[in-house]
């Protein structure tokens, strides 16, 4: 099955949904619906089909169909993640979004379910987990390694070679210096310069980020 005859579902119907909707519609596939626990209506023209429930019956009318997350992230919470892994269990599987409108060079690479926002740049040699979030305007350099669920908010400078591990959200407009490693769970606060290694998770802010919680 070519991919201009797929379907795809979005998960999630809140405002990181409809800017991932205007995404979707630049790109070759075929938006079904979208599932949220309350019905918001239709987002952009796509309508909502229910909550997570009708998600069984889905895959019955729409053999092959897609799901992409538009569900955002602003914690460290491994929830978003385990909400694309139950639902590769029951049979859907999360293809890499990236948007025509992004900047990606030679030998990069995206895990399943990642998605790339308008204006990002992604430099050669990066590779990112399961999950991720490129947003509007980020930068990740060269040699980048991003661990699953990893956001990286609108603005974010990520220079090269910076490891970033698992579950961690780099805040709009925040910057990490080049070479330097981030642990799993960390929070790096919006605008904030990140100019060593972090080794205990939690809560950084600053310029330089320190440790806050």
């Amino acid at each position: 099955m070519s991919r201009k005859e797929r379907a795809v579902v979005v998960i999630g119907g809140g405002g990181h949904a409809k800017v991932l909707i205007s995404v979707l519609r630049k790109l070759p596939w075929r938006i079904v619906g979208y599932t949220d626990s309350a019905d918001r209506g239709a987002l952009l023209g796509v309508p909502c089909l229910g909550d997570d429930a009708v998600l069984t019956d889905l895959l019955v009318s729409h053999p092959g169909c897609a799901a992409i997350l538009g569900v955002g992230k602003i914690d460290t919470s491994p929830r978003r993640l385990g909400l694309q892994q139950e639902l590769e269990s029951l049979g859907f599987d999360f293809p890499i979004v990236v948007s025509p409108d992004a900047v990606v060079n030679t030998e990069v690479e995206f895990g399943p379910g990642t998605v790339v926002f308008d204006g990002t740049v992604v430099n050669a040699g990066t590779v990112t987990g399961k999950g991720c979030i490129v947003n509007t305007h980020a930068t990740l350099e060269h040699d980048c390694r991003l661990g699953d669920n990893v956001h990286a908010a609108p603005g974010t400078t990520v220079s090269g070679g910076v490891t970033i591990g698992n579950h961690c959200f780099i805040g709009a407009g925040a910057t990490i210096i080049q070479g330097l490693s981030i642990c799993d769970d960390c929070l790096i606060g919006a605008g904030s310069v990140v100019t060593v290694d972090i080794t205990v998770p939690g809560t950084y802010a600053g310029a330089p980020a320190r440790r806050i919680g």
